[in-house]
């Protein structure tokens, strides 16, 4: 009975865990783009180092407040820090820009439950209640719960607007987050987030079953929500397998006889060709659509043909590039086409056939293509990752181009098609719309395409299921580094000027070169050197992975994971404080379980198990985390069938193992790769809490 009890005081706590994960802060601005330290410090607002205002803003807020012309000191410094309030690195959160309706002023602090709780709403309340306040921001048709003001277009006192403090806190204020998890207030000061404990120290590994022999390059779970998931290898082919439950020795259901739809004929395959990214529509189980990402050769297939990457917007002549490992430039092309299982089951597989095509454009060189596609959670854009083309050091900076797509990481709307003409009228480089709040509108130097820049090779990027404004991006190192970005709207993650956060200076640059002054790099968050996994420097490269959200493992919840191609060596980072955007990493051993379905073979002389080259990851509607390998499928379970240790993990779900290995199914037919690459919520949370303290009493 206290095992029992024990248990489900754990399952309580992840679930809560789940929960409080979907809200959440994040350092970014309010044009979501990422805070920034400014070239001039700040002069009117309080705020130095990262912050989220230019000069120009700090003097325009200066500006906005003296036509204010506030009388009374008191009130005119809580309104002062109230306009500064846009210079904080948390803005994006304080004024909820995610929401339907943004805000002129940020969420006030309204705390009233705790005594040591700040309650600044009330503050400004009391301060500012009588006194007039010109082209005030309060003036303006709110965004409160307590609905729009009354007579506020042309009133200057709160009083006229509100008629009382509970009024005025119940439509601009919220609570006091608890702890860092929760959305931030404003209390008239720069955010800081609360000290958390250290963070638990690392697992003591990972543990991993084999469920496939297949080698695939992609995974992506059903939109249905179900146990199936769509495995895509590199050649061209996809499939829509069944995943057996954790614990049932089962392995993966898939007929590789039986594709879901075969696209050989249209892929060009070979090292750094092929299908490399698969992504069904968020409304996938209502309208069918999905897309393929893939390389094509022209001269053998008369669809293949986009504009070269390398022209003159570009400052560059493709008839100058020399043949690159015999091949012409642009010869290879970069496709994103859409397809549809309309007017046919799943089980018979999708329509051959292009509905339409997305995008195609011409690579100089036959290297660091990248071409992994994702939804987006929030904005349901199809975001297009994108190498710098190949080439060493990048010779024409391409990622630093801003009229350039390579290096950069593309945002298309595909909900909305424009026609023939206008495709031909705007320069697209197919049939895609150009989402609204894309960066080029405060940047006009930059394509319209563009969501960040200066990437070499974004190999395998993801968005953090439980809070949906991280979106990680691994990106492969020249020489020295492999790094993970933290990717924000308009970022500029500085290769080729930089190497991870090391300057960078390319053997030759027909380019040119940018100035290091020129830009405002974001650093890696997470990475590695090549000396921490092999003594011969360029023989690393990185793999992206996920934010572990399973409770299958407890001690890697929240957890990022990520992997070398090569080495065999996986990585976890920790985020401290949590939602800071802080990382650190440490290299996690792993295993594979004695009772795995298929057996795992080793390498003599290594206690690892021989999972050859680590190409992706992937993740299940389970938010199970699997590793796409050369020598087959791996899922991550529970630490106790590998003997490693978890404090937290379910006692009654380690007690029970699973059945012995199942007969090994035929050999796979997939050819190995060869080369790398709330209403509801809050009533939910008050019965999990009163589950659990009935539990815990």
């Amino acid at each position: 009975m206290m095992g029992g009890g024990f248990s489900v005081r754990i399952v309580c706590i992840l679930i809560l865990l789940q929960f409080l994960d979907s809200c959440s802060a994040l350092p970014l601005c309010t044009d979501s783009r990422a805070p920034f330290t400014p070239t001039s410090p700040l002069q009117f607002c309080p705020y130095n180092g990262t912050t989220c205002c230019s000069y120009t803003d700090d003097l325009s807020l200066k500006k906005q407040f003296s036509s204010m012309n506030i009388s009374n000191p008191g009130c005119a410094s809580i309104l002062k820090s109230i306009l500064c309030a846009r210079c904080d690195q948390f803005s994006a959160d304080l004024f909820r820009v995610d929401s339907a309706s943004p805000r002129e002023v940020p969420v006030l602090c309204n705390s009233t439950a705790s005594s040591n709780s700040t309650n600044f709403c009330s503050q400004v309340w009391t301060s500012c209640r009588n006194i007039p306040i010109p082209n005030s921001p309060f003036a303006v048709p709110l965004q409160g719960r307590a609905g729009p003001p009354t007579n506020s277009n042309n009133s200057t006192k709160l009083t006229d607007i509100w008629q009382s403090q509970t009024d005025f806190c119940n439509s601009l204020g919220g609570p006091s987050p608890s702890s860092n998890d929760g959305p931030q207030c404003f209390n008239g000061a720069p955010v800081t987030l609360d000290n958390t404990p250290p963070p638990p120290p690392p697992p003591s590994g990972i543990c991993l079953e084999k469920i496939a022999n297949g080698s695939y390059l992609n995974m992506a779970a059903h939109p249905d929500g179900s146990n199936r998931a769509f495995f895509a290898n590199q050649q061209g082919k996809i499939w829509l397998g069944n995943i057996p439950k954790q614990g049932s020795g089962e392995i993966l259901e898939l007929d590789e006889a039986v594709p879901f739809l075969d696209l050989t004929d249209e892929v060009h395959f070979d090292t750094e060709f092929g299908m490399m990214g698969i992504a069904f529509h968020p409304k996938f189980a209502e309208n069918g659509r999905f897309f393929a990402s893939f390389s094509c050769d022209k001269a053998k297939w008369p669809d293949c043909a986009g504009r070269c990457a390398c022209n003159s917007d570009v400052e560059c002549d493709p008839s100058k590039l020399p043949p690159d490992n015999g091949a012409q430039p642009c010869q290879f092309q970069s496709v994103v086409a859409e397809f549809t299982v309309n007017g046919s089951s799943l089980e018979k597989g999708a329509n051959p056939s292009e509905v339409r095509r997305i995008f195609t454009m011409g690579l100089p060189f036959t290297s660091h293509h990248a071409g992994q596609i994702l939804f987006g959670p929030r904005d349901g854009h199809l975001y297009f990752m994108m190498g710098d083309g190949g080439g060493i050091g990048d010779p024409y900076n391409f990622a630093q181009n801003k009229k350039s797509l390579l290096g950069k990481i593309m945002r298309f709307d595909i909900d909305n098609i424009p026609s023939p003409t206008e495709v031909d009228q705007l320069g697209l480089w197919g049939n895609y719309s150009i989402p609204k709040d894309n960066p080029y509108k405060e940047d006009k130097e930059l394509q319209k395409e563009i969501w960040a820049i200066g990437l070499r090779n974004p190999w395998r990027c993801s968005f953090d299921s439980s809070r949906p404004s991280y979106f990680l991006c691994a990106d492969v190192g020249q020489d020295v580094f492999e790094e993970v970005n933290l990717i924000s709207k308009g970022g500029n993650y500085g290769w080729r000027a930089y190497e991870g956060a090391r300057p960078y200076f390319p053997p030759q640059s027909p380019g040119g070169n940018t100035s290091l002054r020129s830009i405002n790099p974001i650093f890696p968050v997470m990475g590695y050197n090549h000396s921490d996994v092999n003594s011969v420097e360029g023989s690393a490269s990185i793999t992206g992975g996920y934010f572990y959200r399973s409770m299958t493992d407890p001690c890697l919840h929240g957890r990022y994971l990520f992997a070398d191609l090569y080495a065999g060596a996986i990585w976890a980072g920790t985020e401290n404080p949590i939602n800071s955007g802080n990382f650190t990493s440490s290299k996690i051993s792993f295993d594979c379980a004695d009772d795995s379905p298929l057996s795992c073979t080793f390498t003599p002389g290594s206690p690892l198990p021989a999972l050859s080259y680590v190409f992706s990851f992937g993740e299940d509607n389970e938010k199970d985390v699997f590793l796409l390998t050369n020598s087959g499928v791996y899922r991550i379970v529970l630490p106790s069938r590998c003997n490693y240790t978890c404090a937290n993990e379910n006692e009654s779900t380690a007690a029970t193992s699973p059945p012995g290995p199942s007969a090994p199914p035929p050999p796979s037919m997939a050819t190995p790769l060869i080369g790398p690459y709330g209403t509801f919520v809050v009533v939910m949370i008050s019965f999990l809490y009163g589950c659990c303290f009935f539990f815990f009493s």
